[in-house]
């Protein structure tokens, strides 16, 4: 295959150079498991109940074990660990991939490709998802969450100020002015300047398509339509001092909680085990609704695990046993949500009845969040697909992003910025840019 590869294939160049390394790995697994010993394959990963789900695992496997590490979360460290672990030769059997760095790993030759392996449940995921792990044709990793987009508020102060939950996006602006005429220090969501994947998420939403393919190219879109209306949109609650600028899940950002001066959180299903874990002390005070729209329902993500194996794995077979398992059983689920810190909602629709039984909702007075959730999962925007260059496109957003606060650029000239930035980066990797 060339470096001039087409399209989403071209992400794949030289994926066929690394298919002999993955070979004879069934054999030395084999000589790993002899002698009654299991076979011990090793896990990285950052997702919330993740060592619970291990532990479930190891109790109930013989044959099979995990040996988990936890590490920071892959924008935070965890990727480049993996990274340098996969050119060293000694990456774990299984890793953690969130779906937007998915191509990146691929590009690098870091995982295995699953196709054959995976085939046997495919079809208990929605197209949908699934296609966000496949490339060139190719299965890489299995989807463990969706994270449908929803919107965290402090139902206690918006009814003692009459506030209205928003529908829409006009209607989100007019709740923020009340919220600012209520309390002259409180805001009713925040603007995260180092956080891309929120703005991904809500320029999905709004119909915005970052990347796709055009005949033997990459076609980039960032800066498109829809995610310049987005995009004016936040500038402009910006402008207005009508939302906190804070990092994301920083001090300040949990202490404007806890000292009522934040009502809100635009973010997904999976902030509520976060909120739920970080301010115990509002339990009853919070509520969850649909994500505010632009006139009809619909939602991006916002996040999302997926489990592959590495390259390099000598365990395989038992490696995708785990994958499976991590991702498709009632038994990871139920052990993931009863830690009380997570609250993903299962790729595997059959599955969600079970995380609804397994999470405590009382946090929000028994709400019917994870109803919520599959109403939102259901009007996620079909079509988005993640670029090649994932991995240097939010890095570069983060860099434009972080002058936004100070005045120093805005956030529609981000777009543009990155826009000029990812083709530049995919054209040096060798790959066909679309002419815009």
């Amino acid at each position: 295959m060339g470096r001039k590869s087409a399209g989403i294939a071209g992400v794949l160049a030289a994926v066929s150079l690394f298919a002999a390394a993955c070979g004879g790995g069934e054999q030395a697994q084999q000589q790993a498991g002899q002698a009654g010993k299991p076979v011990q394959v090793t896990f990285w990963g950052w997702a919330k109940g993740t060592q619970e789900v291990v532990d479930a695992f190891n109790k109930t496997h013989k044959d099979v074990q995990i040996t988990y590490e936890e590490i920071p979360s892959g924008n935070a460290g965890g990727y480049a660990k993996f990274s340098n672990a996969v050119k060293a030769g000694n990456a774990p059997d299984v890793m953690s991939v969130e779906y937007p760095q998915l191509p990146d790993f691929v590009n690098q030759g870091a995982l295995q490709d699953l196709s054959s392996e995976v085939a046997d449940v495919k079809s208990a995921y929605p197209a949908s998802v699934f296609s966000l792990v496949e490339l060139g044709g190719k299965a890489w990793a299995l989807p463990m969450d969706a994270a449908p987009q929803v919107f965290f508020y402090r139902k206690d102060l918006f009814d003692k100020h009459a506030i209205e939950v928003p529908k829409t996006w006009d209607d989100f602006r007019k709740a923020a002015e009340k919220v600012k005429k209520a309390d002259g220090e409180a805001r009713i969501a925040t603007f995260f300047p180092d956080d891309p994947s929120v703005l991904a998420a809500l320029s999905w939403q709004a119909g915005g398509r970052w990347f796709g393919t055009e005949g033997d190219a990459w076609k980039v879109t960032i800066n498109d339509a829809p995610s310049k209306k987005v995009a004016e949109y936040w500038q402009s609650l910006v402008k207005d001092d009508l939302v906190k600028v804070q990092p994301s899940f920083s001090q300040e950002w949990n202490a404007a909680f806890e000292d009522d001066t934040l009502w809100g959180y635009v973010g997904a299903n999976w902030g509520a085990g976060v909120m739920k874990g970080n301010h115990a002390g509002q339990a009853g005070k919070w509520a969850i609704a649909p994500v505010p729209h632009w006139g009809t329902p619909a939602s991006g993500m916002l996040g999302g695990t997926t489990f592959g194996v590495s390259k390099g794995s000598k365990n395989t077979k038992a490696a995708v046993e785990v994958i499976k398992w991590l991702t498709g059983s009632k038994e990871a689920w139920t052990a993931r949500l009863s830690s009380g810190t997570s609250s993903g909602f299962p790729a595997v629709a059959d599955l969600v009845p079970v995380a609804a039984k397994s999470f405590d909702a009382g946090f929000y007075k028994d709400q019917d969040i994870y109803a919520l959730f599959s109403e939102a999962y259901r009007s996620i925007q079909p079509g988005w697909t993640w670029g090649p260059s994932m991995v240097q496109t939010l890095t570069a957003f983060k860099d434009a992003l972080g002058k936004v606060g100070a005045g120093q650029t805005t956030i529609p000239a981000v777009l543009d910025t990155v826009q000029t930035a990812t083709v530049e980066e995919i054209k040096g990797r060798g790959l066909n840019v679309a002419q815009q």
